[in-house]
């Protein structure tokens, strides 16, 4: 074994104080001494041995350590210890977002010591004198935010090792393979990658590719790619396949008779043209005392979810359906989602139903909750049940039926619909006298052909059949809700909350929409209510309103899942909880055990076991909509690539030192003009007036104005898309 070289430079180590405070305080429950300090620099000569006996009596003296016994050091602990999240940042620096401060600490570059995108770190926190700002550095890491990256494989040196480049600009580290754990993946492959141990010396983590996605660019694998860089899975393992094709999905005598049996009650189902799962159904009849019988029936999952089965456990990890734009990965099996537990019209099916007695203003007479048994007299898109509420007729045109022909309904059903879009408007009405707020916010979604290639772009928005249906869906979440949670002694229930949005976000929102002409009055609930109703109504239709929307939505607290009821601010109820949708979330499965639970005279259930249930329910929400969005994005990319040569008229919808992003206002695509790009001037970003502004020219491109812009450049596997500033519309007419 070669003897290792010697080191007899008498040379001043750099940093030496700092580097001495940095080991002992990410290791400090341990101590140290001279020798294994000098280890960790790989220093071995009588100076370097020297310079840190040195530093380490000074720092004692100091009392910025302390020593133990005899030659033995370890950091100081004090209350400058906290723990937070990192959120990484450009150039290798980041912040560590922590309760204990109002503004998150920064952490730079030679201070994250390993941590990565999301962790949960522990960190030691200081002001620098000069700066005044507070920093800090992270000494551990608590919990690792994932251990699954996407990336490109690189083969390296003779094939002899890899490296794989994440596709994750947050990842600031390429990741270390050997050849032997590469899974004879080619270099260029896209690949998902396992982190595996990140040694003390080595600049990069090591790791081994568990799965090969395709080749980069591909439609197949850019969509893998997104689910896997989130952790969600594109298929059922086989065992739970297997498992729920077994269950025994027939409807039998001795069931119905647990249950009550509503198949004679008019009942239909109103849902997206191309839905393949129907979870909800409505029921209506007129009683003899002038009351209406409204039924909300939901698929009884619960019935087929047993606890404690592969089933359920895949139900539970997965938490929640996730739509892409050309997919639907599903939370269950398609034997429940899309047969057994899906509404079809003309099938009997399991249900739990949520029933009402209502006058004609819409207020609640009685209501009742349990098992049904029910059966689908028809089914409606929402275009064929828009038809009839537009022209109060039973008449379904051509152009919106789902048979491709027109036809006439059912005059009982269509009197149905019209009646339950009137009380659903007299609803909709009192909640936002109530404080509600109106998110409308449209939707894009794209046409694809048979090979997922996008050939055009439109956009959902919701009508008066969307709306009765939320309506009835919003009546049924919050009484049911309700019925628990004022019950006594206190039952634990799953609850959706929503908490009141943080005052420094609305003011952000106030800056950015005053720069449109419009003015907003937080003064209290009534008035932030208001006034974000009046903005979201005033700016339907016009180029900023897709900004708009999403900044109002920005400036929301995020809605969760808890045990612990505060309510739902953006809906105005005190009592909220989501129940009606147990095909594809799994929050709605726990809430109807726990309903039938307590309906059967159970005790209250382990709030403790529910609450951790909830948070991971919120969590896997979180990483379906990051998904959700990726996909659009990505979809949004592959249509403008085709338009290259393409002029569009854009609204900027952000202004960074880097750049102008701009939204086309004809599709929705988001991307960059980089400042780099803008030759005619040299331009400065000016935080205040939210531009970018000329020095010569004084021209300024300010957040809201219309531009025109050209596609430079689509990159599918970064989903970036940038783009050529052509110039103003004025400009170039004049």
């Amino acid at each position: 074994m070669a003897r290792k070289k010697r080191r007899t430079s008498n040379s001043k180590i750099n940093n030496l104080t700092n580097t001495i405070l940095s080991i002992l305080k990410k290791e400090r429950t341990k101590t140290f001494n001279y020798k294994q300090i000098a280890s960790k620099l790989g220093l071995n000569d009588a100076s370097s041995r020297n310079q840190i006996i040195k530093t380490l009596a000074k720092l004692a003296g100091k009392q910025e350590i302390e020593q133990i016994e005899r030659g033995k050091f370890k950091a100081v602990t004090n209350a400058e210890y906290h723990i937070g999240t990192l959120d990484m940042a450009a150039k290798g620096n980041g912040y560590v977002i922590c309760d204990a401060f109002e503004e998150d600490v920064f952490i730079a570059s030679n201070n994250i010591n390993k941590a990565l995108h999301g962790d949960q770190v522990e960190f030691y926190a200081y002001k620098r004198p000069k700066r005044g700002k507070r920093e800090g550095e992270i000494t551990a890491i608590v919990k690792r935010a994932k251990s699954e990256y996407v990336g490109v494989l690189q083969m390296q040196k003779n094939n002899n090792y890899a490296f794989v480049v994440p596709d994750n600009s947050k990842m600031y580290k390429d990741i270390f393979v050997p050849i032997n754990k590469t899974l004879k993946a080619e270099d260029g492959d896209k690949v998902l990658v396992t982190l595996e141990d990140w040694p003390d010396k080595a600049d990069s983590p090591n790791g081994k590719v568990t799965q090969i996605l395709g080749k980069p660019g591909e439609h197949n694998t850019e969509i893998h790619a997104i689910l896997a860089e989130y952790g969600l899975p594109h298929e059922f393992p086989d065992e739970v396949e297997a498992y729920a094709n077994a269950i025994d999905t027939s409807i039998t005598a001795e069931e119905i008779a647990k249950r009550r049996d509503m198949r004679q009650d008019l009942t239909f189902t109103i849902d997206p043209k191309d839905a393949k799962d129907f979870d909800d159904a409505l029921s209506f009849e007129v009683l003899d005392n002038g009351l209406y019988e409204i039924g909300i029936h939901i698929a009884d999952v619960s019935h087929y979810l047993q606890e404690g089965t592969v089933l359920d456990d895949e139900a539970y990890e997965r938490a929640t359906s996730v739509y892409l734009v050309d997919r639907v990965v599903p939370m269950l099996p398609e034997v429940l989602s899309n047969k057994a537990c899906s509404l079809r019209p003309h099938e009997e099916k399991y249900t739990f139903s949520a029933v009402f007695k209502m006058n004609d203003k819409a207020e609640i007479k009685d209501q009742w909750f349990g098992r049904t048994v029910t059966y689908s007299d028809a089914r409606y898109a929402y275009e064929e049940a828009q038809a009839v509420i537009e022209s109060k007729t039973n008449t379904i045109p051509e152009d919106v039926s789902l048979t491709g022909k027109a036809y006439q309904t059912d005059q009982k059903l269509a009197d149905a619909i019209l009646k339950m879009d009137e009380l659903a408007k007299i609803m909709r009405g009192r909640r936002m006298r109530d404080g509600a707020i109106s998110f409308d916010k449209v939707e894009v979604k794209f046409n694809l052909d048979e090979a997922n290639n996008p050939e055009g772009v439109y956009f959902k928005t919701s009508k008066d059949a969307n709306k009765l249906i939320e309506e009835f869906m919003l009546l049924a979440n919050r009484k049911v809700s309700e019925f628990i949670g004022k019950q006594s002694p206190k039952k634990t229930f799953v609850y959706r909350v929503h908490d009141e949005p943080d005052e420094s976000k609305l003011a952000a929102l106030q800056n950015v929409v005053s720069r449109f002409g419009y003015k907003l009055n937080f003064t209290d609930r009534k008035s932030t209510t208001a006034s974000l109703n009046g903005l979201l109504k005033e700016v339907v239709g016009k180029k900023e309103q897709n900004l708009v929307d999403t900044l109002a939505i920005r400036s929301m607290s995020k809605a969760e899942y808890t045990t612990r009821n505060i309510g739902h601010y953006g809906l105005a109820f005190d009592y909220y909880s989501h129940f009606t949708s147990p095909i594809r979330r799994y929050p709605d499965v726990m809430a109807h055990r726990l309903l039938q639970h307590y309906i059967d005279g159970g005790k209250p259930a382990n709030e403790e076991l529910y609450e951790e249930k909830c948070n991971h329910s919120s969590s896997m929400e979180m990483l379906a909509t990051k998904a959700e969005r990726d996909s659009i994005k990505y979809m949004q990319i592959r249509f403008m690539e085709d338009h290259k040569d393409q002029e569009f008229l854009g609204v900027i919808s952000g202004v960074t030192d880097w750049g102008i992003y701009v939204e086309i206002i004809a599709n929705k695509c988001e991307g960059m003009v980089s400042v780099r790009d803008m030759t005619d001037d040299h331009y400065a970003f000016d935080q205040d007036l939210y531009a970018m502004v000329g020095r010569t020219n004084k021209i300024a491109y300010q957040l809201g104005d219309e531009v025109i812009v050209k596609v430079k450049n689509t990159d599918l596997v970064k989903k970036h898309l940038d783009f050529t500033l052509v110039g103003k519309p004025e400009a170039l007419e004049a």
